[in-house]
């Protein structure tokens, strides 16, 4: 982008007047910019870009100065440069959230019954007499315990951004039918990025640990329920282990496992417990558009952003060993390489705040699954 020494018109006048009680200015100069996350990809031009020192905390100057920009038509953000602290003008308004009820309910709906039929797809003896459409019914311990860990994911996230005032759309379910868990999760579109990081982390870290919270509790249960066999000679999927759920296993059958030729056969509930730290897992990968990668980032600002391509690249060494993961690669590769840039890119976590988006690393650590399932033919 370039910048240019502005002419004095009203507008540049009045912005000037709008900061001056809680920043000094020492230039505004004019040109075309790209701000992250804000408009999408296209250009904007006629940012006004005032250089200067700010007089109070950002988050508090922010606060100041937005409605003020507002009703001159701009949205603020806030910045650093070596040099100063820097104010944009950015032309326009911030997107609106959308509520598209019919298409979260249709979709939440085909989640309902491509997870019933996950569920009874893991009853050998159901699907032995034949699948019949009413056999659905049989499945419902795993499709309500699955679907109420990630419905608990997704309403963290959507409530915290609807206390901050950022604009997100419903949760929106993906069925994912004949596959082992019936759904690839649900998604949220930040229709518009937080005030500060401060918030960026509490709206990611929402729904990881509302998620995290249930998964654990449905996944003991289900463990209780479920029974210690030996491992037959082949025929079986396996699913993965991970720090917490080898741990969980170890309490209640008091030996890690798979060992000594047997293992734990999972009941409905325990498999999608195991589900839940997977999901959670998942979404704490610290690269991009991912929770981890905005909980990364609100700790670590553009210094997050060295991590994406050595996660890809992760990913793909992983792909060896199981083939998801060059999918995961992918999605990260054409979708996920951008993190969400906070209006207010100045004002840094607090103590508090550092504590959390350490404590959720650490449960990535913990539910993170090398391989997540393993067919034995």
């Amino acid at each position: 982008m370039s910048w240019e020494s502005p002419f004095e018109t009203n507008v540049v006048m009045l912005l000037r007047d709008a900061v001056e009680d809680v920043f000094v200015v020492r230039d505004i100069t004019t040109g075309t910019t790209q701000p992250r996350g804000i408009f999408g990809q296209q250009e904007t031009k006629n940012t006004v870009r005032l250089r200067g020192d700010l007089l109070a905390p950002a988050d508090e100057a922010h606060d100041t100065i937005s409605p003020r920009f507002n009703n001159l038509g701009y949205t603020t953000l806030f910045r650093r440069s070596e040099e100063a602290d820097v104010i944009l003008a950015v032309p326009g308004e911030l997107p609106r959230s959308q509520a598209r009820p019919l298409l979260a309910g249709i979709l939440f709906t085909a989640t309902v019954l491509s997870c019933l039929f996950a569920g009874i797809m893991n009853e050998p003896a159901i699907m032995a007499d034949g699948f019949q459409v009413w056999d659905l019914i049989h499945g419902w311990p795993f499709a309500l315990s699955l679907l109420t860990i990630l419905a608990a994911h997704e309403l963290g996230h959507y409530f915290a951004a609807r206390y901050y005032n950022t604009a997100v759309s419903l949760p929106y379910f993906i069925p994912f039918p004949l596959s082992p868990l019936g759904t690839m999760g649900a998604v949220i579109n930040m229709k518009a990025p937080p005030a500060n990081r401060r918030q960026l982390l509490a709206i990611a870290a929402a729904g990881p640990i509302a998620g995290f919270v249930l998964a654990v509790p449905i996944l003991l249960i289900g463990l209780v329920l479920s029974q210690l066999e030996p491992l037959p000679p082949g025929g079986y999927m396996m699913e993965g282990n991970n720090l917490l759920y080898a741990g969980l296993k170890f309490l209640v059958f008091g030996k890690l496992l798979p060992s000594g030729g047997e293992d734990v056969f999972l009941h409905q509930v325990a498999f999608a417990g195991w589900a839940g730290l997977l999901v959670t897992g998942l979404n704490l990968l610290p690269a991009g558009t991912l929770d981890g990668g905005h909980i990364i980032y609100a700790l670590a600002g553009d210094n997050a952003k060295k991590l994406t391509w050595p996660i890809i690249a992760l990913l793909l060494a992983l792909s060896f060993v199981w083939n998801g993961w060059l999918l995961w690669a992918g999605l990260l590769f054409f979708f996920g390489r951008r993190h969400a840039v906070p209006l207010n890119n100045i004002t840094q976590l607090g103590d508090v705040g550092r504590f959390i988006a350490i404590a959720v690393i650490i449960v990535f650590i913990l539910t993170f699954t090398p391989i997540p399932l393993t067919i034995v033919p």
